[in-house]
This record gives structure tokens, sequence and C-alpha cells, in this order.
């Protein structure tokens, strides 16, 4: 049926109406991705009414037919009923037919198994005829042989010719595959015995004529007996022959432990012997059967892999039974010259085969992969692992110890670090198969590092933030004895707890000094990786761009400590600017020309810092803890300056109105801290103004002499400006 067609600017196709998976729910899912509900249900009512239309023209279109349905199904019963008798009779008949033909068919299926079965017998008496021809075939070859009336399958008859077994083998192998499909027969079994004799004799004949071709180096022998073996698929059997015969007596002469223990390379003289035998004595066999340059290809015996099923197999059992101490881990050192030893020596081996299909074969072989599996290498890298990371651990628990002065580090688990990382990839520890391994270990080195510096740092935040903070020196003591006790504070023979400028700059030096060799390991790591045939190095550049963050992680934290160290030094003999009064008020001492002791206290740590950190990290990093620790000082010095200035403007503001109180009353000599001197000279609070401004005056000068813009400290230019406005209104109120 056909659906009236509807306006083009409907939401929907009036076909999808008419489809056996209508779903309404999808349908007004679909709609409603396309217009609004409102609209969809404009369209719907729309063609609702099209639908109306048309199916009111359709009644129209046929209601003549309609209205007539009845007048024309009159007297239809009765023609039903006179058609019924004669279609009953017709499928009685159609049925008797049916049975018929069943039976015809049943019949002849009935034949044809029959028919089938006696094939089936015919094919097995043929082959069981063809079976005992080959039998008498062979007999009578070997009859020929051994004119005598004794049986000539006897163990004691001679060997056969190879001529005559290449003739023996073609029917022997025609005897096989009969026998075979004939599996299960009565006279099979009664045959079986005399198979078996011939059997014995083939196997008999063909392994002394090896033997004996082997033997005396008779290239035809040899050929006339392999081919015998691959034509009754037998070549197996001829593998193992030789390596029982050929190759195990050779073993068992060569693979002695005496050997071994006589020399250090004991290992690969042993090895060499054994790698000589393939050229001196299975000369002859790869050149019959393809293994040698020297074969000729139309010529050669296929089929044959004696490296891979004879040789390998006698050599791998020999020293798996008689050095069996060789795959012991104990000793890593010692397992690792072994293994190498014998991965070289396999490698040599399989460079005498004569394909790539036969190294193939020689990977697959079950004796390759035991031999292999005999090297317990994850024992071994535990070992390695065990050693290397156990020192750095050693030099970790021993905190920030120096390093020796011949290396090239400041801390000793510095140096462990590069060493453990070196000897990971180095010779006589680094192996291939373990490459995953000691990668792994690369990054678990990196990162046990930054985790120390980052405990180092923290644990003595910890430790100094829990300790009472130190008292300030007495300003009256000397710039000497002051400076002797800022050393022994920050001192590597202080507390055990506390870390020295000396070792944080020791400890940014070493950091450094590991980023810039991060390119040195990239480098070894590629070079191992690339013997291996790996080739995804961005990923390896990723990880240790990774550790490298393992290392810097460390160093906000480590600035953060020495600038704040720093700070706490200095900042601890500036707050000696609060003493300057005591100094002038009623002193009558003379007004100052230079900077106040204190001054150079709280700078001397930030000197040597600079002497400290020179040759050992780059100034730019210097520079940048010097300027952020002047930026505090000058911050907590603006803020003490800014009291002892309040304090002498109010002892001047309280002296004023008591001067004005007393009116007539004139004061005595240096009576007041705004008197003026004995001598006419400046008032004692000038003088403290004056010696507070020579003293930061003092604090810029030595700033830049550190290399430093003062402009760039923070609030040094305020403090500049505090301590000219106090001088300028001491200059101006005497």
């Amino acid at each position: 049926m056909n659906l009236p067609k509807g306006p083009e600017s409907l939401c929907f196709d009036k076909d999808v109406f008419m489809k056996d998976d209508f779903d309404v729910d999808q349908f007004v899912a679909e709609c409603r991705k396309q217009v609004q509900l409102e609209e969809m249900r404009e369209d719907l009512e729309l063609y609702y009414k099209l639908l109306k239309t048309a199916m009111v023209e359709l009644i129209n279109k046929d209601y003549a037919d309609f209205v007539n349905l009845s007048t024309n199904l009159v007297g239809m019963d009765k023609a039903l009923n006179q058609l019924s008798v004669p279609l009953g009779q017709l499928r009685e008949e159609v049925m008797s037919l049916r049975s018929c033909v069943s039976e015809v068919i049943q019949a002849i299926d009935v034949q044809l198994s029959k028919q089938e079965d006696l094939q089936k017998k015919k094919v097995c008496v043929l082959r069981l005829i063809q079976v005992v021809r080959s039998v008498e075939k062979i007999e009578k070859i070997l009859n020929s042989q051994n004119p005598k009336e004794s049986n000539s399958l006897e163990i004691s008859s001679p060997p056969l010719a190879g001529q005559i077994l290449e003739r023996i083998a073609t029917e022997f192998n025609q005897l096989q595959f009969h026998a075979v499909q004939s599996k299960g027969m009565p006279l099979l079994d009664k045959v079986r015995p005399r198979i078996a004799g011939i059997t014995s004799m083939l196997q008999r004949s063909l392994e002394g004529l090896l033997i004996e071709g082997l033997q005396t180096s008779n290239v035809d022998m040899v050929r006339h007996c392999l081919r015998t073996y691959a034509t009754i698929d037998k070549t197996r059997d001829a593998e193992a022959l030789v390596g029982q015969v050929l190759v195990k007596p050779f073993m068992d002469q060569v693979i002695v432990e005496e050997v071994v223990k006589s020399s250090p390379n004991g290992l690969q003289v042993l090895y060499s012997r054994l790698l000589e035998f393939v050229p001196h004595h299975c000369r002859l066999l790869r050149e019959v059967t393809g293994g040698a340059i020297s074969s000729d290809k139309a010529d050669i015996v296929p089929g044959y892999d004696f490296l891979v099923n004879s040789v390998w197999p006698e050599m791998v059992k020999g020293i798996e039974e008689r050095l069996s101490y060789l795959f012991n881990p104990g000793n890593p050192d010692i397992f690792y010259e072994r293994y190498s030893a014998s991965t070289e020596f396999v490698r040599r081996f399989e460079r005498q085969c004569s394909s790539q299909a036969s190294v193939r074969r020689l990977r697959a072989h079950p004796s390759y992969v035991g031999f292999h599996n005999k090297w317990n290498l994850p024992v071994y890298f535990q070992l390695r692992y065990k050693e290397i990371a156990g020192s750095l651990e050693n030099a970790i628990s021993d905190g920030l110890q120096a390093a020796p002065a011949s290396s090239a580090y400041h801390l000793q688990a510095s140096a462990s670090l590069w060493s453990c990382l070196t000897r990971c990839w180095a010779d006589k520890i680094y192996l291939p198969q373990l490459a995953h391994r000691f990668w792994k270990l690369t990054l678990q080195l990196y990162s046990r590092y930054g985790t120390f510096l980052d405990e180092v740092l923290t644990k003595t935040a910890l430790l100094e933030a829990s300790k009472e903070p130190a008292r300030a020196l007495p300003s009256s003591a000397s710039s000497t004895s002051s400076r002797t006790s800022v050393e022994e504070t920050g001192s590597e023979s202080g507390s055990p707890t506390s870390l020295s400028t000396k070792k944080l700059v020791r400890v940014a030096a070493d950091v450094q000094k590991l980023q810039e060799q991060l390119p040195e390991v990239t480098e070894m790591v590629r070079r191992r990786l690339e013997a291996i045939g790996f080739t995804n190095f961005a990923i390896v550049e990723e990880a240790l761009a990774d550790s490298k963050g393992c290392l810097t992680s460390s160093i906000p934290a480590l600035s953060t400590r020495m600038t704040q160290q720093l700070s706490e030094r200095s900042c601890r003999f500036l707050k000696n600017a609060s003493e300057v009064p005591r100094l002038y008020r009623r002193t009558n001492k003379e007004a100052p020309v230079r900077a106040s002791a204190y001054m150079d206290n709280a700078l001397q740590p930030l000197h040597q810092l600079l002497t400290d950190s020179t040759g050992l990290v780059d100034a730019a990093t210097a520079r940048q803890w010097l300027r952020v620790t002047l930026s505090e000082c000058t911050q907590r010095y603006y803020e003490t300056i800014s009291e002892v200035l309040s304090s002498v403007r109010k002892m001047e503001e309280s002296l004023k109105r008591l001067k004005q109180a007393r009116k007539g009353a004139t004061a005595s000599t240096g009576g007041g801290g705004g008197a003026a001197g004995t001598n006419g000279g400046p008032s004692d609070d000038a003088k403290i103004r004056l010696q507070l401004a020579l003293d930061v005056e003092y604090l810029g000068e030595q700033i830049q002499k550190m290399g430093l813009d003062p402009a760039d400290v923070s609030m040094f230019s305020a403090l500049m400006e505090l301590v000219k406005e106090a001088r300028d209104l001491g200059e101006h109120n005497p």
C-alpha cells in the first residue's frame, strides 16, 4: 500500500510509518532533533488530514464493488461443495504415488549402500594385497642378497648396499602407506611380524651404512643412506644416530670441568673447542645436505639439519650435565662473565647455520629454549639491584656527608647516584636481556634521590621551626666575636639537624651538576637500546625529563630554605638598629662617620654565600638567593628603623613640651635627646638619624658590591627615602 505524498516541508518521511520496526519514541526523538514539538505536531495534523482525504477517495473509487460484494457471493457455497469431491480423490492419488516413489528411493539407497560397502571392502582388499606384495617383493630382494637357505632377516645378516637399500626403501614407503590405511584388518596382524623384521633389517642396514660412510668419508654412501632415510620418513632417526655416534663421543671428551677451571678464560677455551666440531667433523654431512657453500645443489639431500637436531642438543646436554654450576647466579660478577661467554658462544654457533631458516629452527628448538632458561636472569638482576640501590641507600643514610675530594660532586649521596646510574649501563653489569629492568632502576634512582632531598629539606625545616628563635647578640659585642658566633651557629659543626649555607650550596651545585649530566645518561641509554633494536626514544627522553623534574622539584624548597636561613642570620643583627639611640643619647658621643658594626655582621652571611657559591652554582642562582634574602631583610629592617625613628620623634616632642613647660629653664648639657651637644654640635637625635642613614647607605653600597642593583631589592628605595627624610629633619632641627 502506498501512502499519499505530503508537502516537502514535513519534518519526517512518510515511509517511516510503514516499517515493521516502527517505534513511536524513536520517531519523536528523531523529529525533535530537527524541529520543536509544536512544529512536529502541526506537521502530523497536516498529514493526518491528507490520510483521511486519501481514505475517503479510496472508498469512493471502489464503492460500487463494495456494494455488489454480497450479490457476487450468491451460490459460491454450492460451487465449493462440487469441487471438494474431485479434490479429495486427487489428494488420495497423489499420496499413493508419493508412497510408491518413497519405496523405490529406499530400495535404491539400500543398493547404493551395499555397493559403497563393497567398494570400501574392495579398496581394503587391494591395500592388503599391496601390503602382501610389498612384503614379498622386499623379502625377495633380501633373499637375492642372501643366497643361504636360512632366514634372510636374521640379526646376523650383513648390512645391505646403498642402491639396494634405496629400492627397498621405496617399496617400504609404499608398504608403510598401505599398512597405515589397512589398520585394524586381521590379515595385517598376520603380516605384521614380517613387516617388523623388514623394518629392523632396514634400520640396522641404514645405521651401519651411515656409520660406515661417515667413518670412511664416503660421500656417495652417506648420500644414498640419507636419501633412503628421507624416503621412509625417518630423517629424525638419522639425525639422532649422528648425535649419538658422531657428536656425543666428541662432547664427552671435550666438555670437561678441568678445562673450565684451568684458567680465567677456561670457559671461552671450551666454547672455542666446541665450535671447532662443526667445520672439522660435520663437513661431509653439510656438503651432502646443502649446508656447505661447496654443495652441489643438484645432488643434495634436503630435509636435514644436523647442526640443529644433532650437534646442538648434544652440546647443550653435555654442558648442562657436566657444567651445571655455570648457571649458578650467586656471584653476579662470575655469572656475568659466564653468561656473556655463553651468549657469544650461541651467536657464533648460529653463524655456522646454513641459512636464516636454520637459525629460526635452532631458536625454536626445545634445547635452545631450555639452555637460555637455565640462566636465571631475574635473580642476577635482583643481586645487582641490591648492590646498586643498596649503595645509594647507604650514602643517603649518611645524610649530607661530603664526597671525596676526587669526586666531581660535593655530596656523597650525589656521587653515589651518578655512580649507580653509570653502573646500570656499564660493561660487566648491563645485560641486553635485562634492559627494561635496568631502565626502570635508572628512573627509580632519580626518584629516590629527589625524595631524599625533599625529606632532608622538609625535616630540617620542621625541626628548626620547633626550636626557640636565637637571641640577638648584644650590641656591645665586638665585630670579630660577633662574626665568630655567626659562623659557629651556621657551620657544619653545629647541630646535626641544621643545614649550613655551605651544605645548601653543595646540594644546589650537585642538583645542577646532575641536570647538566642528564644528556650523558640519555646518550648512554640510547646507545644500549639501539643495540637491541629499540627505536621509540621519544618515550625515553620524556621519562628522563620527568626524572629531571624530580631533581628540579627540590630546588624551590632548597631556595626557600637558603633564603630563610640567610634572612634569619642577617636579621638577628639588623635588629640591633634599635640599640642605636642608646649609643648616642646622653653619651656625649661624637657624630658618626661610618656604618655601625652590626651592619657588617648582618651582611657577613651574604658575603660568605658569594664566597661559598663561587664555582659551584651559576651566578644567576646565587644572585637570586641574595635578592630574595635582601628583600626580606630590608622589609624587616625597614620596620625596625621605622620604630626607632618613631620613638626618636616621640622623644623629641616630649622634650619640647617639657621645655615649654619650664619656659625659662635652661637645658643642661646633654640633658635631653633633643638638646644640642656640649660643643654646640648636632643633637643626640640628629646623631641617631645620621647613624641610621649611614647604615642604610652602607647597605646600598654592599648590595652593589654583591653584583645587585639596589633598586631590584624590595623596600630598599623606601628605606632610603625614610632615612633621608629623617636625616634632613635632624639637620634642620639641631
